[in-house]
């Protein structure tokens, strides 16, 4: 069985048309759904890009493979499930987005990445980074490589860039500098040349080659990575206009920012400046609805790229033995709460993340409101594709979702554990969140701020206005909860490094 693997970068589960959004329109994701099975409790294990995408490769949670935060490698003694696969006779390729290692400027000179961006995007340094790209990269065979976001992007597209229009090479050389000032503009580059396009053009060359023979019998692992609708947001051409930002209905919590401002917690993090380019962004109401309007054109687009994908697959005879996954790493705030992007919060528009899973002749459709985490991802794929458990990574601590993907209704987790830190030395700020997920409730405590937390109930309050900590008709609930994200956190702890002798 092949496995088409599809992750875009920020998208908020209820950002498909498939999931009840009354303005995006994704009908390529949404005939997927219609195949498979599509998760409306899915939660990423962190919140943020390099810590989750590192815990879907390794199925660890981030305190386990080493990545807490961004702007941290994973380290290359971390089994990858791309290693397994690798290992297991399987063709592995990763064309898009892979950040295991950090891609902006390092904070501490001398700290090396095979991502960063600076030397990928100079003339001087790109052909070097290229010759030392370490393959195979975390157990990929095959590298074609995207840095960055929105327009902003180096890595191999940048040759491609460069052979197609130069100009546009030195427009984002100069651009790059203000990376974080806006969170949304108009791009110069047209649509046949952007990012997004880039991806899809490479993953149905590789389709073509792979059905051609090119890799003789061998399966693949195809893993399709997106770095759109991530701020800045610059969907290009027609896809800028397609959403007018009046078309957009604020969420009914965007007027709650002033009551968000006196949070224990969030109040003092909204007023960080340094902040405010990435996380705990307060948004204007124009701001808001410009923003989501032109995310759901960057979606449009992706959504397009994947009916091509898709259609490729049909087409080379591909479809009947091809398993494919599309999730996101983590979401976005999306004017909740008066907020836009994403950040230290007790939030599902941040925590809970699109999730569909086909598999021709073992999936039937269905929608599971089971609880899931990008976690249980890596697991799940090596055990769908038979591989032994002794030759698995034998660390990992997701769980396996097949009784869910073969019946709706099975459950095979009752919560889901989130960590969360933000460390920056320049603000010496270090933050730690957890929150815990049930069925019906959802957690979160952070470090430091004692005898406070977050308590929601998902099922009557789902704008998650009402905090119910101080509630006394809770106060057997907060017990048991925080009980059970106590043992939660004791089992995702880290047992690195190994014990080397017996005594």
């Amino acid at each position: 069985m092949n496995v088409l693997f599809i992750i875009t970068d920020q998208q908020r589960a209820d950002a498909l048309s498939c999931a009840g959004n009354p303005v995006l329109r994704t009908p390529n994701l949404d005939k997927l759904a219609s195949e498979g099975i599509r998760f409306t409790s899915a939660y990423c294990a962190n919140p943020i890009c390099m810590p989750n995408r590192a815990t879907i490769f390794t199925g660890l949670y981030p305190n386990m493979h080493g990545i807490r935060t961004a702007g941290m490698n994973l380290p290359q003694n971390v089994p990858t499930f791309t290693e397994t696969l690798l290992n297991q006779g399987y063709h592995t390729i990763s064309i898009g987005k892979v950040h295991l290692q950090f891609w902006t400027p390092p904070f501490k000179k001398g700290s090396r990445s095979a991502e960063c961006i600076g030397p990928w995007l100079s003339e001087r340094y790109r052909s070097k980074m290229k010759e030392d790209l370490p393959i195979p990269y975390y157990g990929f065979k095959e590298v074609d490589m995207v840095l960055g976001h929105g327009d902003l992007c180096a890595g191999h597209y940048l040759d491609w860039l460069e052979g197609k229009a130069p100009q546009y090479v030195l427009e984002i050389r100069e651009k790059i500098r203000s990376f974080f000032n806006k969170t949304y503009y108009k791009t110069t580059i047209p649509e046949e040349l952007y990012p997004t396009t880039y991806i899809s053009k490479r993953t149905i060359e590789f389709l073509e080659r792979y059905a051609q023979g090119n890799y003789g019998d061998k399966p693949f692992f195809l893993h399709c990575s997106f770095p759109d609708p991530h701020h800045p947001v610059c969907p290009p051409g027609r896809y800028h206009d397609m959403y007018k930002p009046e078309m957009i209905n604020l969420p009914s919590s965007f007027n709650d920012v002033n009551n968000l401002k006196q949070h224990e917690f969030l109040g003092d993090l909204l007023n960080i400046s340094f902040l405010r380019g990435a996380v705990g962004h307060i948004a204007t109401e124009e701001e808001a609805r410009n923003f989501i309007a032109l995310t759901y054109g960057s979606i449009a687009m992706i959504d397009d790229s994947i009916g091509q994908i898709l259609a490729a697959l049909e087409k080379l005879g591909l479809a009947n033995n091809t398993m494919i996954i599309f999730t996101s790493d983590h979401g976005d705030m999306m004017g909740e709460h008066g907020l836009i992007l994403k950040g230290p919060s007790p939030f599902d528009g941040i925590l809970r993340v699109p999730l569909i899973w086909t598999m021709p002749g073992i999936i039937k459709s269905g929608i599971s409101n089971s609880l899931a985490s990008s976690i249980d991802i890596s697991k799940t794929i090596l055990n769908l594709v038979g591989i032994d458990e002794k030759k698995q990574p034998k660390d990992m601590q997701g769980v396996d979702l097949t009784p869910v993907l073969k019946d709706p209704n099975e459950n095979v987790r009752d919560c889901c554990f989130i960590e969360h830190d933000e460390e920056l030395d320049q603000l010496n700020l270090k933050i730690r969140l957890r929150h815990l997920v049930t069925k019906n409730h959802k957690l979160t405590v952070y470090n430091g701020l004692k005898g406070y937390g977050d308590l929601f109930d998902r099922k009557n309050d789902p704008h998650e206005l009402q905090n119910l900590w101080y509630n006394d008709k809770y106060k057997e609930k907060r017990y048991e909860l925080l009980e059970l994200m106590f043992h939660e956190n004791l089992d995702a702890q880290s047992r690195y490094p190994k014990r080397l002798t017996l005594s």
